[in-house]
């Protein structure tokens, strides 16, 4: 087995896509001043949501669409805490990320009656798409051809992302809102309804991203199978400047980091080893945002509410 060949690259684009999507809503709340910590309790909801819909519809289809509801209720509930009621985002954010977390656990044994993990047999996944064209391409075939629908949705999500903030006119006005959300209520914005409008965006992202995890990579739900992953995708979004562009280039890093902690385990390294790469990354990517990201600029802008 070989450490970096093409199925290492395969299984990197496949993990990248939870954290792109995740980070692409986070970045959606932050150009409009919400800083959200809530991402990794929004993934958790998708993928729970996702299994349940599965599981009682036997469609795909509708799985995807109850997992990115069930997002969009939980990003609701942190919207009205943080816009209606003035709470501090952060603090907002961990209490969702609790919350999600002992739901979650107390949805397997209502629902499933099960604890730990649920799986069914006859549960079908996320199908694979296989590019005509461009499957037949050798190498280029294997390594973009044969992902999941939500792999292809999330890089089609930032390239649409980038179009919405610099070649639309709602998103100048998103964008001038978490620039300063002062003037921005000065020049007749609807700036309360514009950051209703990207928390439930940023719910249905990460609703994608927790299907993408309980249906695409894995056909299962287990307790806390987000495992970090939101607080990874936050860590991309500051990493890459709230931009769709340097988001989708920090996922990437993030990803491969990813598919490289599963890879090692292949190699007979402790998997308390591995799985600490991903993390030792984010760490490390952390001493380079400083001040930069979107966290300065909301720290600016909050002051001046």
């Amino acid at each position: 087995m070989e450490l970096l060949d093409l199925s290492f690259f395969t299984s990197a684009i496949r993990m990248i896509s939870p954290i792109l999507l995740a980070a692409l809503g986070g970045a959606l709340c932050a150009r409009v001043g919400i800083f959200n910590v809530g991402l990794e309790g929004l993934i958790l909801a998708g993928a729970f949501s996702a299994i349940v819909g599965n599981y009682f519809s036997g469609s795909v289809l509708v799985a995807v669409l109850v997992g990115a509801l069930g997002s969009i209720l939980v990003s609701l509930l942190f919207g009205l805490a943080a816009i209606r009621f003035k709470a501090n985002p952060i603090v907002a954010g961990i209490a969702i990320n609790f919350l999600v977390l002992g739901l979650t656990t107390f949805g397997l044994r209502a629902i499933f009656d099960v604890k730990g993990a649920f799986y069914d047999k006859n549960m079908e996944g996320l199908p694979k798409l296989d590019i005509p064209v461009i499957e037949g391409i050798p190498v280029v075939g294997k390594l973009l051809s044969g992902h999941s629908p939500l792999v292809y949705i999330a890089f089609l999500a930032a390239i649409l992302l980038y179009i919405f903030f610099y070649r639309t006119v709602t998103g100048f006005r998103v964008l001038a809102v978490g620039k300063n959300e002062a003037a921005a209520r000065s020049l007749g914005l609807k700036v309360t309804v514009l950051q209703y409008g990207a928390i439930v965006a940023c719910g249905i992202l990460c609703g994608l991203a927790g299907a993408q995890l309980s249906l695409g990579q894995v056909t299962m739900f287990t307790e806390g199978m987000t495992a970090g992953r939101g607080f990874i995708a936050l860590v991309a979004m500051m990493l890459g400047q709230s931009h769709p562009i340097g988001i989708v280039g920090s996922s990437l890093l993030f990803g491969l980091m990813d598919a490289l902690s599963i890879r090692l385990q292949g190699f007979s390294m402790p998997t308390q080893f591995t799985a600490m790469l991903p993390y030792i990354i984010t760490i490390f990517a952390m001493f380079f945002l400083k001040d930069r990201g979107a966290d300065s600029k909301l720290s600016g802008q909050q002051s001046s509410r």
